[in-house]
């Protein structure tokens, strides 16, 4: 690194702890949805591989998890792998399944951190389902951050599940089609989701510069904050997630009113 890069590094540093400092932790977001967007573009640009980028966005996760249990942030939703992303061709799609895998198991063993599964298991190879299976039962005592990681994740497919989900226990309990069409309301409709009893995202982080959820938690983040930052993922740094706090603390939520 030559002087002028450490100068550069040294004034970000600066400046990330003078906002951290006017930070106030009452008005940080309990619950961040994040769109890890644009590895691939950051390899490409750095003259690496695919899969290299999708390690590096890997290994910043572990960094923005402490960065989020510094600031009070409750739950955090990562979304790591949506259905589209299994059209991709065979040669990236298989290391990419692999390098996920590998994150679910270091978030395991940190220990800080509570592990949740949301997506569409049946799409996910049998490794990969046992995987989140026991990474949720190993973590369920753990008193951290509830980490979802969405893997298999598409915002249409969970809405698609959760109805038939809301359908089967209706079945189930021998409800009859018309009192359960009179009975059905959002609240039923949201305790079937993926995220269940959880929180709704209050500010969803997308990198990368584009400007949409692309089926990003499409029920959850009716009322969210967004705010789209145009690093690339694996480039994200603490200041830029600060800056992300800082402008959801300026905003006034209305939810309609």
């Amino acid at each position: 690194m030559n002087l002028r890069d450490k100068l550069r590094s040294l004034l970000v540093r600066l400046y990330a702890r003078r906002v951290e400092g006017h930070l106030d932790h009452a008005q940080v977001p309990k619950h961040i949805g994040v769109i890890m967007d644009g590895n691939r573009r950051w390899a490409k640009a750095s003259g690496s591989s695919t899969v290299h980028g999708h390690r590096a966005g890997a290994e910043k996760i572990e960094e923005f998890l402490g960065w989020c249990t510094e600031t009070d942030v409750e739950v955090v939703t990562l979304w790591l792998l949506s259905t589209d992303n299994f059209d991709r061709p065979q040669d990236e799609l298989v290391p990419l399944l692999g390098i996920i895998e590998d994150v679910v198991r270091t978030l395991v063993a940190d220990g800080r951190w509570r592990v949740h599964h949301v997506g569409t298991m049946d799409l996910l190879p049998a490794g990969m389902q046992r995987t989140l299976k026991e990474a949720e039962e190993a973590t369920a005592h753990i008193d951290g951050i509830l980490v979802n990681v969405a893997i298999g994740y598409g915002g249409r497919q969970e809405i698609a599940d959760a109805v038939r989900s809301m359908l089967l226990d209706a079945h189930d309990k021998g409800v009859a089609m018309e009192d359960l069409a009179e009975s059905v309301d959002v609240d039923m409709i949201g305790r079937h989701l993926y995220t269940g009893a959880q929180p709704d995202p209050d500010l969803v982080i997308r990198t990368s510069g584009e400007q949409r959820l692309s089926g990003f938690m499409l029920w959850q983040t009716a009322h969210s904050e967004y705010y789209f930052c145009e690093v690339f993922w694996p480039a994200f740094r603490k200041v830029d997630f600060l800056r992300a706090l800082r402008d959801y603390a300026a905003r006034h939520r209305r939810y309609g009113g």
